[in-house]
């Protein structure tokens, strides 16, 4: 999308804090003992306060409100009564919505209670990665750079980088133009971001795998290799003086 008018970005805006209040809320909610289908209809409930759809749900039927994935999972993990989180999970909860007519998108991995198994340290590592990425976000900047961004800092906590998911553009629908925005320096690709575009810039950091695998059910992913993953999202407008952060109430960083 790229926004041309005040009240379009009245709209983003709208629906970027509702998806990012909804987050934030989800992240602090979130506690050991409570099952993913708990957390998610916390969530539903926050954004039916807004009047926000969910997006998942309402573009592609996907059976729950919110996508929540835990520990080996990257990402679109079904919430379930049976999935009982317990301490030191790493759980990646991620919200989008639709809200009238403009979408938004934004996502969050955390540590579930005390850090038990020492997972937050790729969860910092993904908020450093998506930091230093947006930093850079500016019209006329080349795509590719961005997600060479990503990888670098990846590289330097010693873990790897998804290469077949990506971020995206979003606005007048969850996923348009830029499509494949990657999480690695692509020199094949030539496209700049584009002034008042809005995009979905995240993070897919992995301890040892390369590539998603979607599982038997239609929607969770998980890696080529064991290990755990951490994702963070904002959905961000791009100006010619740098990124504008439009779900910066998510608590990120």
């Amino acid at each position: 999308m790229i926004i041309e008018t005040e009240e379009e970005l009245i709209g983003m805006k709208k629906v970027s804090e509702a998806v990012a209040v909804t987050l934030k809320e989800m992240k602090d909610y979130v506690r050991p003992g409570m099952s993913t289908k708990e957390l998610d209809d916390f969530g539903a409930k926050i954004m039916h306060k807004f009047g926000c759809k969910s997006a998942p749900f309402e573009t592609y039927q996907f059976p729950g409100y919110t996508c929540l994935s835990v520990n080996e999972e990257i990402c679109h993990g079904i919430p379930r009564t049976d999935k009982i989180l317990k301490d030191g999970d790493v759980i990646n909860i991620d919200v989008s919505g639709e809200l009238g007519g403009f979408w938004a998108d934004n996502g969050g991995s955390i540590v579930v209670g005390e850090d038990a198994n020492g997972y937050q340290k790729i969860v910092d590592a993904s908020i450093s990665a998506l930091q230093k990425a947006i930093g850079a976000v500016k019209s006329g900047v080349k795509i590719a750079d961005i997600g060479g961004i990503i990888e670098k800092e990846a590289k330097k906590h010693h873990y790897h980088v998804i290469e077949n998911l990506t971020g995206h553009g979003v606005g007048r629908s969850l996923h348009e133009e830029p499509l494949d925005l990657m999480n690695f320096r692509d020199p094949d690709d030539k496209r700049r971001f584009r002034k008042n575009s809005v995009i979905a810039l995240e993070t897919f950091i992995s301890e040892n795998s390369y590539e998603a695998i979607e599982q038997a059910d239609g929607w969770t992913m998980i890696g080529n290799a064991p290990g755990v993953f951490a994702q963070h999202e904002h959905t961000v407008l791009v100006t010619s003086e740098g990124p504008m952060i439009l779900t910066h109430m998510n608590g990120n960083w």
